[in-house]
């Protein structure tokens, strides 16, 4: 489960830099940015505990 969490922070990190170099499409970016912290963050956190 971590290992996914990772990937799709990945994921929506990469998304966010293509959306606000490349395309304005507002707060969608910014959302997408706020989600893949929230999985980095979860994923130290629990990366820890283990």
């Amino acid at each position: 489960m971590g290992n996914l969490l990772y990937k799709i922070a990945v994921i929506f990190l990469i998304l966010w830099l293509i959306g606000f170099v490349g395309y304005n499409i507002g707060g969608i970016i910014h959302i997408l940015l706020v989600i893949a912290l929230i999985s980095i963050i979860l994923r130290v956190i629990k990366g820890k505990q283990l």
